[in-house]
């Protein structure tokens, strides 16, 4: 096994990018994919009638929040471990999040209704740092942005696709709502495994990905701090618009079974792996198409560029659909490639981007997470927001208002950190004299 892995590996590191980049960009984006069903199925059960600890609160909602609260945790966790983890450890770290994820599935299965807010709670503390040791993978390259496409691509399929997955065992296959999270996870374990052991055969960047993007180097204490006290107002900036993106994604994805129900869709097959399709179809091709943008300042710019269209986007398409112009389902579509678009750069090419036009030492990691951290610690409050004060509101119609907040803000404070960054780093000497 040993010389294997060595001998794929030696064969990734001389192979032209026309190989390399669809191997790497198919072994994260299948790592990742199948980590999705560990995660998100239980989204696909409704528990319909049933409330948590006889409060006004719906069980999915506490559902939602406790298994949130674990991934926000996670992500805080992750700002420390994600940036510090050497290679040597990632593989074996990635499996053993799974297995402690599908354990505590086991047990929401098993446990009493109220008590599985602790499971699901369980089931997300160790899942929110896949991301990162994914990550560690693909930045720092030339061609970074494609396989950053591709990997997030995966959240954007896999998370309606094993919906579809858990609905169908609930409906063909006599599996209760509360076991179908685990029999998900199970049937995509061996998957997992597989995509893994593929994803640690991929090489470290080469002198020429150094030479473009800077060498990605574990940050410990010293080097985090220096990073946040460089950059402070911008990630401010971007933190307050990621708090929001991430709650809106989240409430989308979270409770799209009862807003295609609402739109009238209730019941149609595979709708959310439909809708879902044309949305990372077209992510990936905005995205993708940044790495045709050498220079790193330029193609920062382009990362703002695309998520500022994003939230754009999402109001002009609620405008259609509040007019009668284009369908629930459409809506849907539009409004999810909106938030995609202004949402999976903080994830990926935004940093690495960032790390790169500025030389700065380090991981995109690291930023990655700290973001990660403020924006699922908004998710929690939309949640509790909706069922405590919106409790009036249908999902869709509390849905369809903060489209509509999220737009606004969101390209407020897009274009201003987007400034902020131009003018933190203004362009060198030889770079104006080119342009002139």
């Amino acid at each position: 096994m040993p010389e294997k892995k060595r001998w794929l590996r030696s064969q990734l590191d001389s192979a032209p990018a026309a190989v390399f980049v669809p191997y790497a960009g198919m072994a994260a984006f299948c790592t990742y994919f199948c980590m999705y069903a560990f995660r998100k199925p239980f989204a696909a059960a409704e528990f319909k009638g049933l409330h948590f600890l006889g409060t006004a609160i719906d069980l999915k909602t506490a559902l939602v929040i406790g298994q949130i609260i674990g991934y926000a945790l996670s992500k805080y966790i992750g700002i420390k471990v994600c940036s510090e983890i050497t290679r040597a450890r990632r593989a074996a770290t990635l499996v053993g999040l799974v297995l402690v994820a599908e354990t505590a599935l086991v047990f929401f299965g098993a446990l009493p209704d109220d008590l599985k807010v602790v499971a699901i709670f369980a089931n997300g503390l160790p899942l929110g740092m896949v991301w990162g040791l994914v990550v560690w993978y693909l930045e720092g390259r030339r061609t970074s942005e494609l396989l950053l496409a591709m990997l997030s691509c995966s959240f954007i399929v896999s998370s309606g696709a094993v919906k579809d997955v858990g609905r169908a065992l609930i409906d063909h296959c006599a599996v209760t709502e509360a076991w179908m999270p685990a029999a998900t996870g199970l049937c995509f374990l061996p998957l997992f495994l597989l995509a893994v052991w593929l994803l640690n055969q991929i090489p470290e960047p080469n002198p020429q990905d150094v030479a473009a993007r800077v060498k990605r180097e574990p940050m410990d204490r010293t080097r985090r701090m220096a990073f946040l006290k460089r950059f402070l107002f911008g990630l401010v900036l971007l933190s307050v618009v990621y708090f929001f993106l991430t709650a809106y994604r989240d409430f989308r994805d979270n409770y799209g079974v009862e807003i295609f129900g609402q739109l009238g869709y209730d019941g149609e097959p595979a709708i959310f792996t439909r809708t879902e399709l044309p949305v990372a179809l077209g992510v990936m091709v905005a995205l993708a198409s940044l790495n045709l943008i050498q220079d790193n300042r330029r193609g920062l710019i382009g990362a703002f560029a695309i998520m500022t269209a994003g939230t754009i986007l999402m109001g002009l398409s609620t405008l259609l659909f509040d007019a009668d112009r284009i369908s629930g389902a459409w809506w849907m579509v539009l409004v999810g490639l909106g938030v995609y678009l202004a949402y999976v750069p903080f994830g990926s090419m935004l940093f690495d981007r960032m790390i790169a036009s500025t030389e700065a030492a380090g991981t995109a990691v690291f930023a990655i997470y700290v973001a990660d951290a403020i924006g699922y610690t908004g998710s929690v409050g939309i949640q509790l927001y909706k069922d405590l004060v919106s409790s009036d509101l249908t999902r869709l119609e509390f849905f369809r208002g903060l489209t509509y907040i999220m737009s606004v803000l969101g390209t407020v404070l897009l274009i201003g950190s987007g400034f902020y960054f131009l003018r933190k780093h203004p362009l060198p000497a030889r770079g104006r004299a080119e342009i002139t």
